[in-house]
């Protein structure tokens, strides 16, 4: 494992400076599912997650070299209602060898539900289904204060009877300088891959490629835990103005349309969440995503999007964790992810 890795995460790097850079994220990616977060732990830190370690497996989804003992033998199966009947379901499990490393295995599926076929008169012609999917296998090697993780993702989506399909891989790191101190440093490639198959031959489209670093620290003597996290370090331009705005009209009579704003466009790069540890069995935690409170929004109330706001209770085997996510105004999401460890943990 560790030489393939190693390949693949300077490939992976190398992919970061050639990558083209757009101002508009939305839209022009395909199988931007990927991008979305799996499960309530990861919802909770703002959607995004490259440093913080814990016991659920489905954290590898953030960044692969997030893998560790403490989800040795752990399974994990997480479900989130969005708008409408559109649904998500991931399932994950995490075990460790002795000679190949730490690895992970998950599986998460979204449902669009049944949508109405017509044809060109209007016509009915019945129902018709919509979901994605994707495998992912992920492995992860530490090497003194440093861990190595890749992931590698098959991602299928589907139209009726028609189907897309992607390749994907996540290379990530993460440094630990002391085991006794809570303070992690972590950089992960999501998402650099290549679709093999698109629904048109002339319609091939890059995946949602991003770049992430994140730092996680628990002060001493405190019981709090804090995480922030930047990502699209490769694309600095992701403010998005509406080229459809009229603008407004100030007291002079003269229009004033919407600008670049130094300020606005770095917040949107940053995530942040804080975790509050009230004993092994009990956190409570908060998160916000400043892109998705901007991109979310609607033009007279953010109606608190960007936010989201979790809980995990860990009784016996069995941990549930809850988020309550506000994706914009005019309606939010809840995470629930039920963990429980089949066996015992190795160093």
């Amino acid at each position: 494992m560790t030489h393939f890795s190693a390949r693949f995460f300077a490939v992976a790097v190398v992919g970061l400076t050639t990558s083209v850079a757009h101002a508009q994220i939305g839209g022009r990616t395909a199988f931007p599912f990927l991008s979305l977060p799996p499960s309530a732990q990861l919802a909770a830190s703002g959607g995004m997650n490259a440093s913080a370690r814990s016991s659920d497996p489905t954290q590898f989804y953030g960044n692969p070299a997030l893998l560790n003992a403490d989800m040795d033998h752990v399974a994990a199966l997480s479900y989130v209602a969005y708008v409408g009947s559109i649904k998500q379901s991931t399932a994950a499990y995490a075990f460790n060898t002795e000679k190949r490393g730490r690895f992970g295995l998950g599986f998460t599926y979204l449902n669009y539900g049944d949508l109405q076929s017509f044809d060109a008169a209007g016509n009915s012609l019945g129902t018709f289904g919509v979901n994605e999917y994707a495998f992912t296998a992920a492995d992860s090697y530490t090497k003194g204060k440093f861990t190595f993780g890749l992931a590698a993702k098959l991602a299928v989506s589907a139209i009726a009877d028609n189907r897309a399909l992607a390749l994907a891989a996540d290379a990530g790191v993460l440094y630990k300088p002391k085991e006794d101190q809570d303070f992690t440093v972590g950089l992960v490639v999501k998402n650099a891959g290549y679709m093999l198959k698109p629904y048109l031959a002339s319609a091939r489209q890059p995946l949602p490629f991003d770049v992430q670093l994140g730092t996680t620290i628990k002060p001493e003597h405190m019981p709090l835990r804090f995480t922030l996290t930047m990502h699209h370090l490769h694309q600095w331009n992701i403010q998005y103005l509406d080229p459809n705005d009229r603008g407004s009209t100030n007291a002079a009579g003269d229009t004033v349309r919407a600008s670049r704003n130094f300020g606005d466009n770095l917040a949107r790069h940053f995530t942040v969440g804080a975790e509050l540890l009230l004993g092994a069995g009990f956190r409570a935690r908060v998160g916000y995503n400043h892109l998705q409170a901007r991109e979310l929004r609607l033009d007279n109330t953010s109606g608190s999007a960007g936010f989201s706001f979790g809980a995990m209770l860990k009784i016996s085997q069995f941990q549930l964790d809850y988020t309550h996510a506000t994706l914009q105004a005019a309606g939010s999401s809840n995470y629930f992810t039920l963990s429980r460890r089949f066996g015992a943990a190795k160093p």
